[in-house]
């Protein structure tokens, strides 16, 4: 047989409390079969649409999981990945729960780096995902854009063997990827997609995205 030029991609969704309540329905109907949602930020902020998304996307079919946006300027980020999994972002292998993300990029409210050297900033990194890998036995996936990446931490590659990479780029290719990490796992292509929510493309058919869940 003739061999495909792509590799099969699986469409996904992430939402936040922006979206509000979601017709995880449409979503599934248009072929949406994954979705991450926001539990959490910094220490102080919990997601008030979380139980409609988590619950619903998981409803209709959808394999999904949480993300936690990450402040470095505020605390900790053991502290940050306790308060994510004590809010909606531990895991279980029921086959349906996807591992829980580190959404670390520009800062909303100021600098950046959030005020941090390269090396400050993968030191915090490395507390976060650590504290999430022994509350949860789970890898923390990371997502983050290459350019903030580099800035930030210095174009950093120790994560890359140990924690999936979600990249960020609104383009017709995913382009390139931050170091140390040979492939993407998920990436964001738009923010403006057909239906609520930013889109994203799984690298690889469902049955990577079960596998991923399953750990």
């Amino acid at each position: 047989p003739a061999r495909t030029t792509a590799a099969a991609q699986t469409e996904g969704v992430d939402v936040s409390s922006h979206q509000g309540n979601v017709a995880w329905s449409t979503l599934w109907n248009s072929g949406v079969k994954w979705a991450y949602v926001k539990a959490t930020e910094g220490t102080y902020y919990k997601n008030t649409s979380f139980t409609q998304q988590y619950t619903g996307s998981y409803n209709v079919g959808m394999i999904r999981g949480t993300y936690h946006f990450a402040t470095p300027d505020t605390t900790s980020g053991a502290a940050q990945a306790n308060h994510f999994v004590d809010n909606g972002g531990g895991w279980s292998r029921d086959g349906k729960t996807l591992p829980g993300v580190l959404d670390i990029e520009w800062n909303p409210y100021g600098a950046q780096c959030y005020g941090k050297t390269q090396a400050a900033m993968v030191a915090w990194i490395r507390d976060f995902v650590n504290t999430y890998k022994a509350r949860t036995g789970r890898d923390a996936v990371i997502y983050t854009a290459t350019s903030w990446w580099k800035d930030c931490t210095g174009n950093n590659a120790s994560f890359g063997a140990t924690n999936p990479l979600w990249v960020a780029r609104y383009a017709s290719t995913v382009g390139e990827l931050p170091a140390g990490w040979g492939f993407y796992t998920m990436w964001q292509y738009t923010s403006s997609g057909p239906t609520v929510g930013d889109h994203n493309h799984f690298n690889g058919a469902l049955d990577r995205v079960q596998a991923l869940a399953n750990g």
